[in-house]
C-alpha cells in the first residue's frame, strides 16, 4: 500500500483552495472580513455577503484588487428566500459551492430580568436560527456533489459566562451554534460534508473599538485583560488560519470541532 506520507500532496498543498467555491455571510466587516481575504488569499473565489450592499461590494472590490475572482451578495440570513437566492446566485455563478462560512451574528448586552423578548428573539434568530437556515441551504448543494465544508462563527461565549457585562441571549445563541454545528456534522459526516465551528475570543474590530471608546466599553476593559493570559484581544488576521485550515483537504478527517481561538481566555 502507497504510504501517503511519501507519495501524498504536500503539507502546505493541502492549505490550498485552488477551485473552490466559497461564500462569507456577514463579511462586509469584521471577522467576516477577514475570513474572506483569507479564503480568496489561499486560492477561493469567493462571494462576499453582507445585509449591506455597499459595505459587501468595497470587500469584494478589496478582494478584485489582490487577484481573487469574488461577488458582492446583498443579503438578510434570516429571511429564508433571501438565503436560497444567495446560494443560488452563487452556483449559478461559479457552477459550485464547495465552503459556506456562517458568520453573520450580532451582540447584545443587557441585563435578563429587564430585557425584552423581542430582543431575546432578535438575537436567537439571527445568531442561530439564520445559520441553521443558511447551513441547510448550502449543505443541499454540498450533499448532491458529495463534498463541502460548513464552517459556523460561534464565541467563547458558547462555553463561558463573560463578565462583567450580561449577555444571556447571545451566550445562549453561540452555545447553540456548538451543538447545531455537532448535529449536522453527525448528520451529514458520511455523506462527504463536513461541519466545525470556530469560537473567537474577544476579538478587536472597528465595531469594538468604537464600543471601547465609550464610558461602557471602558468600564469593561480592564475586567476583560484581566482575565485574558495574554494580555491583549484576538485580532481578526489571528483568525485566518483557523478558517483556511477548516476550508481546506488539510482537515478533511475533522468534523463537529470547536475550534478557539481566544489568547488562553478561557483557560481559567
Amino acid at each position: 500500500m502507497p504510504d501517503p506520507i511519501i507519495t501524498g500532496p504536500a503539507i502546505l498543498d493541502r492549505f490550498k483552495l485552488d477551485g473552490r467555491v466559497a461564500l462569507v455571510t456577514g463579511s462586509g466587516q469584521g471577522i467576516g472580513r477577514g475570513y474572506a481575504h483569507g479564503l480568496g488569499e489561499a486560492g477561493a473565489r469567493v462571494a462576499v455577503v453582507d445585509l449591506v450592499g455597499s459595505r459587501a461590494e468595497t470587500v469584494a472590490q478589496e478582494l478584485t484588487d489582490k487577484g481573487i475572482d469574488a461577488l458582492a451578495l446583498q443579503a438578510d440570513v434570516t429571511d429564508e428566500t433571501q438565503v436560497d437566492r444567495m446560494v443560488s446566485t452563487v452556483v449559478g455563478h461559479w457552477g459550485s459551492l464547495t465552503i459556506g462560512v456562517n458568520n453573520a451574528g450580532m451582540g447584545l448586552w443587557a441585563d435578563a430580568e429587564t430585557m425584552p423578548l423581542d430582543d431575546w428573539r432578535r438575537v436567537i434568530d439571527l445568531n442561530l436560527t439564520a445559520v441553521f437556515a443558511c447551513a441547510q441551504a448550502e449543505a443541499k448543494v454540498m450533499l448532491a456533489a458529495g463534498y463541502g465544508k460548513i464552517i459556523n462563527t460561534a464565541s467563547m461565549s458558547a462555553s463561558i459566562v463573560n463578565t462583567p457585562q450580561n449577555q444571556a441571549a447571545y451566550n445562549a445563541s453561540k452555545a447553540g451554534v456548538v451543538h447545531l454545528t455537532k448535529s449536522l456534522a453527525a448528520e451529514w459526516v458520511t455523506r462527504g460534508v463536513r461541519v466545525n465551528c470556530i469560537s473567537p475570543g474577544y476579538t478587536r474590530t472597528a465595531l469594538v473599538d468604537d464600543l471601547l471608546e465609550t464610558p461602557l466599553g471602558q468600564s469593561v476593559m480592564p475586567r476583560w485583560m484581566e482575565l485574558s493570559p495574554t494580555g491583549r484581544m484576538v485580532e481578526v488576521a489571528e483568525l485566518q488560519g483557523a478558517v483556511v485550515y477548516l476550508a481546506a483537504p488539510a482537515s478533511d478527517a475533522m468534523t463537529g470541532h470547536d475550534m478557539t481561538v481566544d489568547g488562553g481566555y478561557t483557560l481559567w
